[in-house]
């Protein structure tokens, strides 16, 4: 298992400083760089990793300290400093706890969470020695079997941090699934569990009931055969495994709150002067009234918001492709993740976008067909889906049942309609007619459905369009 300590200060821990932090736990051993000197790790005489330090990341963006780790950092910008122990290993905990307090003490601010970062003591660092290259090249890994990578997580916002990233990467490369390990409190960001790959990975959290259960599915697991996987229930058969699901999976309470999701993809002709998040802040400021408030490769986000720098990291990761997570402000919660890919077609954005709203609070549901409208004439639309669900307004994955969202609108992009033939986009088995959007001689076309949260009815609606369009 892992303990993640983080320092918020207000200067750049410089290497003086992170000397200083690392000396603190004990003088009688000097520390390496690895991973482009990105990572320094510390590791027993045995080449077990006990500490690894990421380089500091720059916040520059409003609430990612509140919103992940529920900690009041210093004013922006502030610098954010991850310690990873590990704690099965002797004094692990306390060395990074003691380096982050340190760290802590000497750039101005605080450490997360505080009751790791308590001790300014000397530790016990006998046998401590700096990382192989390649053990400390690995992302941090607990379990690893023939299966999946484990990793097991203690805070209170499950993130797609830097080394989560990397892991999830590792882990695809080797062809395992990856599966992440929590408390009960504990939720996940929008950009893990739209990032979480299908089965064997899975969200895996203990409970005092029934051991482990599935935080999305909530399926009781048990560890068996080299991963968590289902167990069976009473009168399974090999066509019916009857998995039982957790109690606390299902103690779940209405509390009003909801979140409109936007999924839709974007396909640019392939040009060099071609600005790109252009199509997701059409649609943030037309829902929100203000555009993104920052962006970022990892979490927390750290950069303001801007379609320069943006369009300038994929251009210069092209031909891979490049996946970046986009938030709003606390006062309007807001994440989107976008991947951008360079294919045949052009250059493609595929964009999933959740705004959290309160019981109390007005959704922007007349302003869906303009943000539709924009998209479509300015930014090469291809498809567009708009749900409404009952969900945290924090927009945070909790391990409880959450109901699936219901669809409010489709849109089909202009080149799309031309292509149907005949009158197939506009004469649909649907109740209402489609409504046309842009110019005359090429529409897009915006199909409205239902939209009641407590009525599913509307997929059966949204299924009976996608077949028509298909011309099955």
């Amino acid at each position: 298992m892992t303990k993640d300590v983080i320092a918020l200060t207000q200067k750049m821990p410089d290497p003086l400083t992170v000397l200083a932090g690392l000396l603190s736990g004990g003088p009688d051993k000097l520390v390496g760089t690895t991973g482009e000197d990105a990572v320094v790790q510390l590791c027993d005489a045995e080449g077990r990793p006990l500490v690894s330090i990421e380089a500091p990341v720059l916040v520059q963006v409003e609430g990612e300290a509140e919103r992940l780790l529920g900690a009041t950092p210093p004013p922006v910008p502030f610098w954010w400093t991850e310690a990873r122990a590990t704690t099965g290993v002797g004094e692990a905990e306390r060395l990074a706890g003691t380096f982050s307090a340190r760290l802590a003490s000497l750039s101005g601010g605080s450490a997360w969470p505080p009751e790791a970062a308590r001790s300014l003591a000397v530790v016990d660092t006998d046998g401590v020695s700096v990382a192989p290259t390649p053990a400390a090249a690995q992302p941090a890994v607990d379990v690893l079997t023939d299966k999946v990578a484990v990793i097991i997580q203690d805070r209170p916002v499950v993130a797609m941090t830097a080394w989560l990233s990397d892991a999830f990467r590792a882990a695809a490369n080797a062809e395992l699934g990856l599966q992440i390990v929590t408390n009960p409190g504990a939720t996940l960001s929008p950009a893990v569990r739209n990032s979480l790959p299908g089965w064997p990975s899975r969200w895996v959290v203990q409970d005092e009931r029934d051991g482990y259960y599935d935080g999305l599915s909530g399926a009781v697991l048990r560890f068996q055969n080299g991963l968590f996987a289902p167990i069976e229930g009473p009168g399974a058969t090999p066509e019916d495994a009857r998995t039982p699901l957790a109690a606390t999976f299902q103690e779940v309470a209405d509390t009003g709150e909801r979140q409109l999701a936007v999924s839709f993809r974007t396909v640019h002709p392939a040009d060099d002067r071609l600005v790109l998040g252009g199509a997701l802040e059409s649609v943030w400021r037309e829902l929100t009234g203000e555009p993104p408030a920052g962006w970022g490769t990892a979490e927390p986000a750290n950069l303001p918001w801007s379609l320069r720098g943006l369009t300038d990291l994929a251009h210069d990761r092209a031909p891979d492709p490049t996946w970046l997570v986009v938030v709003g402000t606390p006062a309007r919660p807001g994440l989107a993740t976008v991947r951008i890919n360079r294919t045949t077609a052009g250059i493609e954005e595929d964009i999933t976008l959740a705004f959290g709203y309160g019981p109390d609070e007005e959704l922007p549901l007349d302003a869906l067909p303009r943000a539709a409208e924009v998209l479509a004439t300015r930014h090469h639309l291809q498809s567009m889906l708009v749900q409404l669900r009952k969900a945290r307004r924090d927009l945070a994955v909790p391990p409880r049942f959450e109901g699936p969202g219901v669809p409010l609108a489709f849109v089909l992009g202009a080149e799309e309609v031309r292509a149907m033939p005949g009158d197939r986009a506009r004469r649909t088995p649907l109740s209402e007619p489609p409504v046309q959007l842009g110019p005359k001689t090429r529409p897009a076309l915006y199909y409205p459905l239902p939209g009641d949260p407590s009525d599913l009815s509307g997929w059966q609606d949204f299924e009976r369009l996608m077949r028509h369009l298909k011309g099955a």
